[in-house]
């Protein structure tokens, strides 16, 4: 399985691969023609609600990769594409994050693989 991690802002290249955007919002100063974004599956976002309280507090962070987890479960349908699509190419997820060690796409990636 092959898939890695980008933020939206970092340069496009041909090795990305598949470009999945994987924010429930879309980059703030990000042109979509310029994205290159391949899928965009808002639901496999953390929800609003659990997004808002964990606000990259890394004292939340155990707590946020349970509950997150747990909102995946639901999504079992979209994760499994997602998986399909790294068997056959490259898959980028990318994400307008600023923290590399405290975010949802490494809980994501984390799931992604387990699968």
């Amino acid at each position: 399985m092959q898939i890695q991690i980008k933020r939206a802002y970092a340069e496009v290249l041909p090795s990305d691969g598949k470009r999945i955007l994987v924010d429930r919002l879309w980059p703030r100063g990000v042109k979509k023609e310029d994205a290159k974004i391949d899928l965009w599956p808002k639901e496999i976002t953390p929800s609003t609600e659990l997004r808002k309280w964990y606000a990259h507090d890394p004292e939340h962070w155990d707590v946020f990769q349970q509950c997150y987890r747990a909102e995946l479960v639901e999504q079992a349908k979209m994760l499994q594409q997602i998986r399909a699509m790294a068997k056959q190419e490259q898959v980028t997820l990318i994400t307008a994050a600023k923290s590399k060690d405290y975010n949802h796409v490494i809980v994501l990636k984390q799931v992604l693989e387990e699968g």
